[in-house]
């Protein structure tokens, strides 16, 4: 019959035996929970320089709070894991679950996904910025906002308009006011008998007396079109974009009011009558 062993010495062995791992595996165990730790801190210091070098480029501040969480983010977790991997966890599970959760999310999000891409691309290449008018997607009107997802127009009907920025980014932007003036095209016909020279120069001079009207660059009338009867003017006024529409107005009106103290006739409109 074999001596059975002391249950008291195995239990001291199995002691010693744990203690003697738990000593060996402690400098791994401690060089880890270093890492661990100053990585956070290096995560926490980068995010303040992220802070920094966004106020210096003034981006838009839901755009700087996005980034800055997902830069955070994702050093944690590529740290998480880096420490996982050091401790003797199984990595490779754990980037498989994270791996299928991205995809699910990116599958459910990824219009999302294109907004927000399209809006990182607006702010960066700056196309437009808030305050000009821009015309895109069908749509006119001054940008009031440009959000991570959408861009916000109001119109000159005083509608607010909410564009996705995928759709913008990949689309055509007319920015019609990126020079800091617009230029207005005002038809004007005058009968085909009148003197085109002398209407163009009394035309030119109700221009550059009108304050709204911009010196630089300078207004210009000419033909564009001969009717039946008349002789069609375009009219060239530039304008400040915020009293772009007033201008217009005005012009029109002055102008009107200079052909009839100078008797310039408009073309006799005929009429058919249908038996």
């Amino acid at each position: 019959m074999p001596q059975l062993l002391n249950p008291e010495f195995a239990s001291v062995d199995h002691i010693k035996n744990i203690t003697d791992s738990i000593i060996g595996y402690l400098p791994t165990l401690v060089y880890s929970l270093a890492i661990l730790f100053f990585g956070f801190w290096f995560v926490k210091r980068f995010d303040q320089w992220l802070a920094k070098y966004f106020s210096k480029r003034n981006y838009d501040v839901s755009l700087e709070g996005f980034i800055r969480s997902l830069v955070s983010v994702g050093l944690k977790v590529v740290i998480v894991l880096t420490f996982a991997g050091m401790v003797g966890l199984p990595t490779t599970s754990l980037l498989a679950v994270f791996g299928a959760a991205g995809l699910a999310v990116g599958l459910a999000l990824q219009g999302s996904l294109a907004n927000f891409a399209g809006g990182v691309l607006i702010l960066i290449f700056k196309p437009f910025k808030v305050g000009d008018v821009i015309s895109t997607q069908g749509e006119t009107g001054e940008v009031q906002e440009i959000q991570i997802f959408n861009t916000i127009l109001l119109t000159p009907e005083n509608k607010t308009v909410i564009l996705a920025n995928g759709s913008v980014s990949n689309g055509t932007i007319i920015n019609v006011s990126r020079h800091g003036n617009l230029r207005a095209s005002l038809r004007i016909a005058i009968d085909f008998s009148e003197d085109v020279d002398r209407v163009r120069n009394i035309i030119l001079t109700v221009l550059l007396h009108e304050p709204l009207v911009l010196n630089i660059p300078a207004p210009s009338v000419m033909v564009v079109e001969y009717a039946e009867s008349a002789v069609i003017l375009s009219v060239r006024p530039y304008g400040n974009v915020s009293d772009f529409g007033l201008m217009q107005t005005v012009v029109y009106e002055k102008i009107r009011k200079a052909m009839i103290e100078n008797d310039i006739k408009s073309p006799e409109i005929k009429r058919t009558l249908v038996n």
